[in-house]
């Protein structure tokens, strides 16, 4: 079992919730309510579910994908810490994760 933790960009709200390994970090986050329009579905054709990794066992996730890098020039306040959720699949082994919503994140699907 993983522990997630999402938090909002103003850090007003905290979702937990557990996850397994193999799980893709943007259906988690869309299951729990998180804002995150995911619009290609995970093609790497869009920024929509652009987040920051900020704590946790993050070391255990492989690195961003040149495509991933090239497609998060594109995403608002991206920085070290950022990761497309669609590209980010949780491995065995991992304890746990937080991630944060960018701030000026737009969920046009709700």
């Amino acid at each position: 079992m993983i522990r997630i933790r999402f938090l909002s960009a103003d850090g007003t709200r905290e979702t937990m919730i557990d996850a397994q390994p193999g799980d893709r970090l943007l259906d988690l986050a869309q299951a729990h309510g998180q804002p995150l329009e995911g619009t290609c579905e995970g093609a790497m054709a869009c920024s929509t579910c652009h987040v920051h990794l900020v704590g946790g066992d993050v070391e255990q996730l492989p690195p961003p994908s040149e495509e991933e890098e090239d497609m998060l020039d594109f995403a608002a306040g991206a920085n070290r810490q950022s990761r497309l959720a669609c590209q980010v699949k949780l491995p065995p082994g991992m304890a746990r994760l937080e991630v944060k919503m960018p701030r000026g994140v737009v969920d046009m699907s709700r």
